[in-house]
């Protein structure tokens, strides 16, 4: 999958907004949170999403794609993960891990952040 592609798909969700928080650095986010980290523009064969509550589950991608899927520096230990765009994980499922992220994450918000969702 390209990153154009994945982040158009990760702009069309509701609510979804680009943010350049750290130099040019691209992440998506809803309401006041990231659900998607993009890194540079001009890179990014990698997505980093919220891969499940905790270090455990997340883990399951590193186990199916070894050579795809890695901890995120930082924010690994609570369940991101970054997943490489041109590998072997295929793009229905790359879509997939983001609409979790963007669920994990839009049920955290604060009813008032929370998008209107059809």
């Amino acid at each position: 999958m390209e990153r154009a592609q994945m982040l158009t798909y990760c702009l069309a969700k509701p609510g979804a907004w680009l943010d350049r928080p750290w130099e040019d650095e691209e992440v998506v986010k809803v309401g006041s949170r990231i659900f998607a980290f993009l890194g540079p523009g001009d890179t990014g064969a990698r997505i980093g999403l919220k891969c499940g509550p905790d270090r455990d589950l997340a883990d399951e991608w590193l186990r199916r794609y070894p050579e795809d899927a890695g901890v995120m520096p930082y924010v690994g230990r609570a369940g991101w993960n970054t997943l490489r765009l041109d590998g072997a994980i295929p793009a229905d499922e790359l879509t997939e891990a983001v609409d979790a992220s963007y669920a994990t994450i839009v049920g955290k918000l604060p009813r008032r952040e929370r998008p209107d969702v059809p």
